[in-house]
């Protein structure tokens, strides 16, 4: 199918165009993993590990979320070309 009959089709959202996507090679944009390893103090993975019993999930998962957060909560205060570093140039 071209590109142009996909996207009238897409269009009049008249048709369903599940079947004419190829999902076996679909990837959410910027989701990539890259493995780190973080040492925290015994007392914070205790304290991380309550958190997440408390809540229903596991330690790697309350971890995940709460940097998300915090990075979409610094972002939304400061420009996007403010320099991380906070050098000057």
């Amino acid at each position: 199918m071209k590109a142009e009959d996909f996207d009238k089709k897409f269009d009049e959202g008249q048709e369903d165009i599940v079947g004419d996507l190829d999902l076996g090679s679909a990837r959410r944009v910027n989701q990539d993993h890259k493995r780190i390893n973080v040492d925290f103090p015994a007392w914070v993975v205790d304290s991380l590990d309550r958190e997440a019993t408390r809540i229903g999930v596991t330690r790697q998962s309350i971890i995940k979320v709460w940097l998300v957060e915090r990075l979409q909560a610094e972002a939304a205060h400061k420009p996007l070309n403010d320099d991380a570093a906070g050098s000057t140039h």
